[in-house]
């Protein structure tokens, strides 16, 4: 499907720190590190702490001090000259140092991760004589003619049990493989796991909206959905919320000012002209504008509160439609997000 809106880079680095999760005190992550100018950047930098420290994730079986990740997305190319372009970063890091040959060509890995194997590169290699080995599924290490050691991770061949989170980073996911990847997420302890792994679904349901489409109406799918989705949608319930509030309330008070103005002069006119018509008009007048400033405060407020509740539930309504959500899914959360009946929820759709 079409991916061109689809942000794929931070669910990749998500999926890299939950991949290597088991060795986190030993690495450290920099996502998009600038290569001295701005328009020159790795897409991840890992750097190894401790020299011996032995990392258990298959791909980072061959990591050294520094290692530069390279992620292309399923809408990227790649072939021989993206494969020299990302040694030629490689090259510049290790020229970046801040004394003369600080980071060691030795030192330096470069992985590139991609969904589908590139043939054509592959063919590449095969035709000019690269040595490749295999160690694991899905890793393939090219083992000549580049400057630093270099690994190309093909994701769609990964093992599930040991990557599935890089695994099903993917836009042709089935039903049973995005419950799989929310079954991971429960049984992730940590809530900054957890908060990674949203990164990941939230891509791969936005890259996989034909499952969405199919789960309309199950209630408890939308209710995980939206447990995934609350913090992103959470700044444009409150942005709505308060545009709705503060547009209602001012919309309100101009009505409710005029309406109680109007009442509270003519209620004091009407007592005024018992008390005799000179002090009963000067006395109407005061009374009148008095009550008519409170009832106009009391009127725009019910009216202001109104109206702001109204946009503020619209403007979700609008929200959840571009996020695919059909009628049962929206109704559930106006329930959740305002505290209304079923019934007077329906009558917004």
């Amino acid at each position: 499907m079409g991916d061109t809106k689809i942000q794929w880079h931070p669910g990749f680095v998500a999926a890299m720190n939950l991949e290597f999760m088991a060795n986190r005190n030993d690495l450290e992550f920099e996502s998009e590190h600038n290569l001295n100018t701005k328009p020159l950047e790795i897409d991840l930098l890992i750097i190894k702490k401790n020299g011996s420290a032995k990392i258990a994730n298959e791909i980072g079986s061959f990591f050294k001090g520094h290692n530069i990740i390279e992620y292309k997305s399923p809408r990227d190319g790649l072939n021989i000259d993206v494969f020299y372009k990302c040694g030629a970063y490689a090259g510049l890091y290790k020229s970046y140092g801040r004394t003369l040959n600080e980071r060691k060509a030795e030192d330096i890995t470069v992985t590139i991760v991609r969904e589908a194997k590139p043939r054509k590169l592959f063919e590449h290699f095969n035709e000019y004589g690269y040595a490749l080995t295999k160690p694991y599924p899905g890793i393939y290490r090219i083992e000549t003619r580049v400057w630093f050691p270099t690994q190309i991770v093909v994701t769609k061949e990964l093992s599930k049990s040991s990557h599935i989170w890089l695994k099903y980073l993917s836009g042709n996911l089935r039903e049973q493989e995005i419950c799989d990847l929310m079954d991971s997420r429960e049984e992730l302890e940590e809530a900054s796991d957890r908060e990674l792994a949203d990164s990941v679904l939230e891509v791969a349901l936005e890259a996989n909206r034909n499952v969405i489409e199919k789960w309309k109406g199950d209630v408890d799918m939308f209710e995980s959905l939206m447990e995934i989705f609350e913090p992103q949608l959470q700044p444009v319930y409150e942005r709505i919320r308060k545009e709705g509030m503060e547009k209602g309330i001012e919309e309100g008070m101009e009505i409710g000012m005029a309406e109680g103005l109007e009442k509270g002069i003519k209620r004091g006119m009407e007592e005024g002209m018992e008390k005799g018509m000179e002090k009963g008009m000067e006395k109407g007048m005061e009374k009148g504008m008095e009550k008519g400033m409170e009832k106009g405060m009391e009127k725009g407020m019910e009216k202001g509160m109104e109206k702001g509740i109204e946009k503020g539930i619209r403007g979700m309504i609008g929200a959840l439609r571009d996020f695919g959500h059909g009628d049962a899914e929206i109704e559930l959360a106006i329930v959740k997000n305002y505290g209304l009946s079923e019934a007077e929820a329906r009558e917004y759709l």
